[in-house]
């Protein structure tokens, strides 16, 4: 189990550090890069959120990355172009650290496989 944490926080620091290259500044944490990615879902570019839109684009890329496991499954947009998910199967009870590998897991293969990254 060892050697899979330490190739998983390779990969991450990698995906850093590409992300950095394409936004000018590293993110800092889980939570930036899931905003990132709720942003690139949602499809209309940079703009100003308010705290609850950050809140909801974190949302949608938490489903997207999850989806890729068979947990959520896009619904649809609605009427402003916003993606609504739903929960196909109960998530497994995690700590927070599993949690947090599975996200990181989910989100290398989210740039790997929507953004053509190579991490």
């Amino acid at each position: 189990m060892y050697k899979k944490d330490l190739e998983l926080q390779r990969r991450w620091h990698q995906l850093q550090l590409n992300l950095e290259e394409i936004v000018g500044k590293k993110p800092k944490d889980l939570n930036a890069v899931l905003f990132l990615i709720g942003v690139q879902e949602l499809g209309k570019g940079h703009q100003h959120f308010s705290k609850e839109e950050k809140q909801d684009l974190m949302h949608i890329a938490i489903c997207k990355v999850l989806s890729y496991s068979g947990f959520y499954q896009l619904e649809g947009l609605d009427q402003d172009g916003w993606p609504h998910w739903k929960l196909i199967k109960k998530l497994p009870h995690f700590d927070l650290l599993e949690q947090e590998k599975l996200l990181k897991m989910h989100i290398i293969d989210y740039f790997n496989q929507e953004l053509s990254f190579n991490i």
